[in-house]
């Protein structure tokens, strides 16, 4: 029997109608095959979407056990999963985008690095050991220019910052997540750029990915945000600060 964990899984979503059903279904599946002996909950939350989203979240959280809703009056991705993660109690919290791009075998490895004592643990597509169908070159041009971006001025560790497959500690949650001040796209990179300079140590997974042609996500817009969200961090510098708490 494997370890009991108190695992909480974000799902955080705008506007994400058509596929919300059948990728919370498969994930909740997956969990009770691969994820036995573990108390497991997932939350569904909602960032003002405009579209059915919030009505089908409401329904799955109605049929399903261990399934609920939160819904959040302002955009941000960032912001629906601080906001889900500091909400939970869990020993360990996750997120994970809702087209499961990222395979769900990484699941496990994932949860287990955390049990035994990483602080954070991401899902890479960048490890040599990573799989990645059907990405643009573009995406994957821009994708590793800004990592490498991110590795040259501070000196960080992890290879992909982006990756929409995360998780965890409480410990972490409770003393890093109310002070990151992004609420959208660079909250991922702002939590692994923090993390890893205030000592936490962060675990990489090699992972498969598939791309979603399908994806709401606007790639110049959002390459704006983090290389903003990077400015801001290289002269804040907020580990610092952190650190001397």
């Amino acid at each position: 029997m494997a370890k009991k964990t108190d695992l909480e899984i974000v799902i955080p979503i705008f506007n994400e109608e058509e596929e919300l059903t059948d990728s919370v279904n498969r994930l909740c599946r997956f969990l009770k095959v691969h994820l036995q002996g573990r108390d497991w909950h997932i939350t569904i939350a909602d960032n003002a979407s405009t579209d059915r989203s919030l009505t089908i979240a409401e329904k799955l959280s109605r049929e399903l056990d261990n399934v609920g809703v939160l819904h959040l009056d302002k955009k941000g991705r960032g912001r629906a999963v601080k906001k889900a993660w500091l909400k939970s109690r869990a020993a360990i919290l996750c997120y994970m985008d809702v087209d499961l791009s990222t395979d769900l075998s990484a699941l496990n490895t994932l949860v287990s690095s955390l049990e035994n004592g990483y602080d954070i643990a991401i899902g890479s597509r960048l490890l040599p050991e990573s799989k990645v169908v059907g990405r643009t070159i573009k995406r994957e041009i821009l994708s590793r220019v800004y990592n490498i971006l991110i590795r040259i001025f501070f000196g960080v560790g992890f290879s992909d910052a982006q990756c929409g497959f995360k998780g965890i500690t409480r410990k972490l949650a409770d003393n890093l997540i109310p002070h990151l001040e992004d609420n959208a796209w660079f909250f991922d990179s702002e939590l692994l750029i923090v993390g890893e300079k205030m000592g936490y140590r962060v675990k990489q997974i090699p992972v498969i990915w598939t791309d979603n042609p399908g994806s709401t996500v606007r790639v110049l817009r959002t390459v704006y945000g983090d290389l903003e969200g990077l400015w801001r961090l290289f002269w804040q510098k907020p580990w610092l600060k952190l650190r001397a708490k």
